[in-house]
């Protein structure tokens, strides 16, 4: 049986169980993913504390902006730098490494799977074998992404912080593992990010010296550009299956509680129209009508207009037409 509670809680690691893996094991753990936990089954669905350290000084680390102060520039690079990374989770993470809804070249899934990665959601062989798990038991009890199973705290951010999750499922990724370059950003994926925030800080410092009038510091750049846009980023993607199994209409009878929400939509670039993404998965195109705004695929289409992606998968009519209407 779980032990997580049914109100969604995430329940803490006895000290006499926690203390049975050696420290180094876990500091490993957070440059070396292949450091993967030990988890028996009275501690595989506990949070591994040690681990998940840097995931909470992520979130302390936004309340550095009372101390760096703000400028225009660093606000202006927060929303890019969402923007910008929204777009290879969603687009990238999500439709083309998870769902196969389009082809590029394998330069180009390097590149967009090192810009997932800077999202700092793990390496893209992770996200998309969880994310398979999903669809293959939605809403069932084995959807660890589920809110009608263990509540929202879980279905959130529980689930990737217990022990259990660390290590995915390789074999629902098999296409995916014949790439050693992303093999190699899934077991080593906090260097991105650490660079990514490396170079921030770095390009404010030498802006405040050179350009003072933009009254940016290399603090704030790292501390807004970084900090406030990774966690803004990794809350935004992370609201749609506890939010979209919840709040919103159902246009399509799907099996699960999979739902359309317009508001999530524009906050994740289309990803809130979770129904029509349930009813047809190997689509490009989430929002179905014109008046369904998503932005990863207008993005997407773009990179299709210039030749770095191509066979971008459509909606089939007879799915859009032929859509089971059911009770929102």
């Amino acid at each position: 049986m779980s032990s997580a509670t049914t109100d969604g809680q995430i329940p803490a690691s006895p000290p006499s169980q926690g203390a049975a893996r050696p420290a180094w094991r876990a500091l490993l753990g957070w440059f070396d993913a292949s450091a993967t936990p030990d988890a028996d089954d009275a501690t595989r669905d506990r949070v591994d504390w040690a681990r998940i350290l840097p995931f909470v000084g992520m979130h302390v680390a936004c309340l550095a902006v009372f101390w760096v102060g703000v400028s225009a520039f660093a606000v202006g690079v927060a929303v890019a730098m969402y923007l910008v990374r929204m777009f290879a989770i969603t687009g990238f993470y999500h439709r083309y490494f998870s769902h196969r809804t389009f082809k590029t070249s394998r330069a180009a899934q390097f590149a967009f799977a090192v810009l997932g990665a800077s999202a700092v959601q793990r390496g893209p062989i992770w996200w998309a074998a969880h994310h398979r798990h999903h669809h293959a038991h939605s809403d069932k009890v084995d959807d660890v992404h589920s809110p009608k199973q263990r509540g929202f705290v879980w279905s959130h951010m529980g689930w990737f912080l217990s022990r259990r999750h660390f290590a995915p499922d390789l074999g629902r990724v098999r296409d995916l593992l014949r790439y050693p370059e992303l093999r190699w950003l899934d077991r080593f994926d906090i260097l991105v990010p650490f660079l990514l925030a490396l170079g921030l800080l770095l390009a404010g410092q030498w802006l405040e010296a050179h350009r003072p009038e933009l009254g940016v510091t290399g603090g704030q750049l790292l501390v807004w550009g970084f900090f406030v846009s990774t966690v803004a980023c990794y809350h935004g993607t992370s609201t749609i299956n506890p939010l979209c199994h919840v709040w919103g209409r159902r246009r399509s009878a799907t099996g699960d509680e999979s739902r359309n929400n317009f508001r999530l939509a524009l906050i994740t670039l289309g990803e809130g129209w979770h129904n029509n993404h349930h009813r047809y998965p190997m689509s490009v195109r989430q929002g179905f009508y014109w008046w369904e705004i998503d932005i990863t695929y207008y993005l997407l289409r773009v990179l299709a207009a210039v030749g770095i992606i191509w066979d971008l998968k459509p909606v089939p009519r007879e799915v859009r037409e032929a859509h089971t209407a059911v009770a929102s």
